[in-house]
C-alpha cells in the first residue's frame, strides 16, 4: 500500500495550483483519499508530481516521503512536533 505524498506542509501555489510540500493539485489530493482509487493510479500519480519537482523541493520531497515511508510521518511534521 502506498503512502499519500502528503508531507503536512498544505500551502497551494496560486499560480500553479501545486501544493509546495508534494506538488499535488487539490483535485489529486481528492483522488488519494478516495477508498476505490487503485495503487496502480496512485503509482503513477507519485511520477507525475516527482516530475513536477525540481531542485531544492525535489530533493526535500525525496527525502521527506523516504522518512515518512520507513517512521510513518514526514520530516516536516517530525520538527513541527520537536518544537512544541
Amino acid at each position: 500500500m502506498l503512502l499519500s505524498p502528503c508531507l503536512s506542509i498544505c500551502k497551494t501555489d496560486p499560480i500553479t495550483g501545486y501544493c509546495y510540500g508534494c506538488a499535488r493539485t487539490n483535485e489529486e489530493k481528492k483522488i488519494w483519499k478516495d477508498e476505490q482509487t487503485t495503487e496502480e493510479w496512485k503509482k503513477n500519480n507519485l511520477n507525475v508530481i516527482t516530475k513536477r519537482m525540481s531542485g531544492w523541493q525535489l530533493e526535500s520531497f525525496k527525502e521527506s516521503y523516504e522518512h515518512k515511508i520507513k517512521n510513518g510521518i514526514s520530516l516536516f511534521k517530525k520538527y513541527s512536533i520537536q518544537e512544541k
